[in-house]
């Protein structure tokens, strides 16, 4: 016998109707969002919101003061150096060198108005930097406004869903795409958005030694910084360090920002780090281009300057200190976010339950770790049936289709989860689970 869901379903099939969409597996994060506001407002229904990537925890304290700080001295009235504050891409190389355990300069260590900008800059000055090589290479599943990126610049990129090619075969995979000769950059996230598996130093080693290879850029997105919870990553200077491909190449470039890590994502701050040798690396079609200038100096004088001549000047302030507090123990970034790996922990629970499966389910012969982001599916139907389905019981979650997967089913994001939710999902899966029988 059928039970009576939370939300009216002729609420959830009108808003989805009224927004225009035509395939619900397709919706976006933002369509996602504003038919769950629409439904809560008009049935008073409390929704479990899971769909959008946003920090839940409060932003940095250390941070907070030194930017109040930087405003109060006068800061404001300052235009940013467009290379970065000096004291940040100090504090930057050093922070790379504790928690990754590679060396990079200062002078490679940007400021960019989040990873979201150096991504940005990053696909400008790689897909330009050869002529036959013009297109970009995802490792899916991955973060769709990347791909949006390249569409809004007319650069053309290639994907495949990295599911069925753990371990020794991801090198294989890789090198299909690359052996064509026209891949500029080869671009992932380590955690993974949205499946959250690490790649482990073998798959990063054959990625390196292909990126060398072919003379292949890596765009490495370390926006959920040291977030693998199975390991103890939080001690600086001391192994086991963050996984990194910068141990086998140098074509390399790290994003790493201070939204999640730092829950600074409200004032848009990152840092693009760049290694020495491709800093200084002079390309032809670059030259030619940028009277003669090396790729470093590129991104930053020629990207950045014409993106946004510089970054929030206090922003950096801001950024400095998190960076240094956290080089020099006196704030453990790692402890702070570590509630997401508890808030997922105790969601796949409650789902697994009640006859869903985690999707992304395994980093090889480990279970995958919990953070930020896990994946779920549910016997029996696809991505956008799942999806829509859930809205009927005040529960919203972006398709895994919009991210690149191949898989079918959803993901979920633990940011905004509160502690009287997980009774109120446990009600709701209960009688979705008797509504939906396998």
């Amino acid at each position: 016998m059928q039970m009576e869901t939370p939300i009216e379903k002729k609420i959830i099939d009108d808003a989805i109707r009224d927004f225009k969409i035509q395939d619900f597996s397709k919706a976006t994060i933002r369509e996602v969002k504003s038919i769950a506001a629409f439904a809560e407002r008009e049935s008073g229904v409390e929704f479990i919101k899971m769909e959008m990537g946003i920090p839940g925890l409060p932003a940095a304290k250390v941070g907070v003061e030194a930017q109040i700080k930087a405003l109060q001295d006068g800061i404001a009235r300052t235009y940013p150096d467009i290379q970065g504050l000096p004291e940040l891409k100090r504090q930057a190389s050093r922070f790379v060198k504790a928690f990754i355990g590679i060396d990079i300069s200062a002078d490679g260590c940007i400021p960019v108005c989040g990873s979201m900008q150096g991504t940005f800059a990053s696909f400008l000055t790689c897909s330009q930097a050869d002529p036959q090589k013009d297109t970009v290479l995802f490792i899916d599943p991955g973060f769709p406004v990347q791909k949006m990126q390249l569409q809004v610049m007319g650069v053309k990129y290639e994907t495949f869903d990295v599911y069925d090619y753990r371990g020794d075969k991801l090198k294989g995979k890789i090198e299909t795409y690359l052996a064509k000769g026209n891949i500029c950059a080869v671009v992932y996230s380590n955690p993974n958005n949205p499946s959250w598996v690490c790649l482990n130093e073998e798959e990063l080693r054959g990625i390196g030694e292909l990126a060398t290879q072919y003379d292949v850029i890596v765009m490495e997105d370390l926006a959920y910084f040291a977030m693998d919870f199975r390991k103890p990553l939080s001690t600086p200077f001391e192994p086991p360090y963050q996984a990194t491909v910068a141990r086998y190449t140098d074509n390399y470039i790290l994003l790493i920002s201070g939204s999640k890590a730092f829950s600074y994502a409200g004032e848009r701050i990152g840092v693009t780090c760049i290694s020495d040798k491709l800093y200084s690396r002079r390309y032809d079609a670059l030259a030619q281009r940028y009277e003669g200038l090396p790729f470093g100096q590129v991104f930053s004088t020629r990207m950045l300057y014409a993106l946004s001549s510089g970054t929030s000047h206090s922003a950096q302030f801001a950024m400095a200190a998190m960076l240094k507090a956290a080089v020099e123990g006196t704030y453990d970034f790692r402890k702070e976010v570590g509630v997401y790996g508890e808030r997922a922990r105790r969601l796949k629970d409650i789902f697994c339950k009640h006859g869903f499966y985690i999707v992304y389910d395994k980093d090889l012969d480990e279970p995958v770790a919990d953070g930020f982001y896990f994946t779920i599916g549910y016997p029996h139907m696809t991505s956008g049936q799942l999806a829509h389905e859930l809205m009927y019981y005040g529960v919203s979650a972006i398709c895994l289709i919009t991210t690149g997967s191949r898989q079918e089913g959803l993901r979920v994001c633990t940011s905004f989860i509160a502690d009287h939710q997980y009774k109120l999902l446990e009600e709701r899966m209960k009688i979705f689970e008797t509504n939906n029988p396998v």
